[in-house]
């Protein structure tokens, strides 16, 4: 059977404040800004690493959604709220100097680089939204 050539285009996370989550995305982790579609009042904002650009976050406005009931969309604002929703895992080489710039830039530390007993090193922040944003270092 022939191996099938995938790649990872595009990963979604919510936003609920585009202005914050631009400035967090840009300034803070120093992504690039690819597109930013307004339509109804709404932001749809794709960013990516430089140097890496098959590769993006699209950040949507969950209340978009189609088929998303209003409790739904209720539920989701709660979960987004307490950062329970959505999450994504990055990697960098220098997990240290990483997160000491993530501290200088004012995120939100939910952890400390710590080694975990399933093997990686890691720290968290959360972004605007609530979303968790784990950062493994790269061994």
């Amino acid at each position: 059977m022939t191996a099938i050539e995938i790649t990872i285009h595009a990963s979604f996370l919510p936003h609920d404040d585009p202005d914050a989550s631009l400035a967090f995305y840009r300034d803070t982790l120093g992504f690039e800004v690819r597109n930013d579609v307004e339509y109804g009042g709404m932001h749809w904002i794709t960013v990516g690493p430089a140097g890496q650009p098959g590769t993006s976050i699209v950040l949507y406005p969950p209340a978009a959604s189609p088929g998303v009931t209003d409790d739904e969309r209720r539920t989701i604002a709660e979960m987004m709220a307490k950062g329970t929703y959505a999450s994504i895992n990055l990697a960098t080489a220098d997990l240290d100097g990483t997160f000491e710039q993530l501290e200088a830039r004012h995120a939100e530390v939910v952890q400390e680089p710590t080694e975990q007993p399933y093997g990686v090193r890691d720290c968290a922040v959360r972004d605007p939204a609530g979303n968790l944003i784990r950062i493994q270092e790269l061994r």
